[in-house]
């Protein structure tokens, strides 16, 4: 499936069962930098694939086309560098209006197509004013299978609506849910329940556990690790970018929890099964640094 999927070694945990270690499919989420006339408007997370009609279909919903011909060209940009196809030029009609300022997104990037943005597209790593490395959650996957459950029980809304996303805090220590907020859009779930622990003085989340309905996309990782929480766990997919940023910031990134099962993408160590003294690797496969630490 060329860029669209990516393998990741994860292990495989069920609740009193031996651990098994080996190699898992993400789908791949990558950032997308779109560019009108070599200038920098947003970038956008994304599958790989389909980015002209992505690009197009963005400057339709903010108004800045509206007619095919309106876009005169676009083409990924190559340079003396390897092109990523992670960064686009659209050319549109020069009698089309200007773009309105407020809509062009404040960007790092460099003028040289030559390296394909790299500068700029690593600026959606924000650093966060919080460090979780040193933060010493440990969760038993006992706990982590019942968030599912709970999380479920406290959406009302959708119970009459069927169509929102949700998103709730957890106290490790008490077991206690502190917050859960739903919303459409599963990153705006995720902002309340953030904003709910500013209010509280809760931040950093120290010892909590962001639990999600949906899958785990990089934008809800990096919420997440600005807020200073060292462990997320959903009920879906995390995507490839989810996972290189959780390893980055250190923590516990933990996919699929439904039915007693769950897969961890990462900081392994975060999360304990009374089954961890027989931890089991995949015959022929090559543990990583955790994995070594752990057999």
């Amino acid at each position: 499936m060329g860029r669209i999927t990516a393998r990741r070694r994860v292990a495989r945990i069920t609740v009193g069962e031996r651990v098994s270690v080996r190699e898992d499919y993400l789908a791949v989420e990558e950032p997308l930098e779109i560019r009108v006339g070599h200038r920098p408007l947003t970038i956008t997370m994304r599958t790989p694939g389909h980015d002209i009609e992505l690009a197009q279909g963005f400057l339709v919903s903010e108004g800045v086309i509206h007619r095919p011909d309106h876009v005169l060209a676009a083409r990924h940009c190559a340079g003396e560098e390897e092109n990523t196809y992670n960064v686009l030029d659209v050319t549109l009609d020069p009698r089309l209006p200007p773009i309105d300022a407020g809509l062009e997104r404040a960007f790092y990037t460099t003028s040289s197509c030559g390296v394909c943005g790299k500068a700029s597209i690593d600026a959606v790593r924000t650093v966060s004013a919080f460090d979780v490395h040193d933060d010493a959650t440990v969760v038993d996957a006992s706990f982590l299978a019942t968030l599912p459950i709970r999380l479920r029980a406290g959406q009302s809304v959708f119970d009459k609506t069927g169509g929102l996303h949700a998103a709730a805090l957890f106290d490790t220590r008490s077991g206690e849910m502190l917050v859960l907020r739903e919303d459409v859009g599963r990153h705006n779930a995720v902002d309340k329940v953030v904003g709910w622990a500013l209010a509280a003085g809760r931040l950093p989340g120290r010892g909590l556990v962001l639990a999600v309905s949906g899958r785990a996309s990089f934008e809800l990782t990096q919420k997440a690790s600005m807020a200073g929480i060292p462990l997320l766990a959903a009920v879906s997919a995390p995507s490839s970018l989810a996972v290189s940023m959780a390893e980055d910031a250190g923590m516990g990134l933990v996919g699929f929890v439904r039915d007693n099962r769950m897969v961890v993408y990462a900081g392994r160590e975060r999360v304990t099964n009374s089954t961890d003294a027989e931890h089991a690797v995949v015959p022929g496969a090559r543990p990583g640094a955790e994995e070594a630490r752990l057999a």
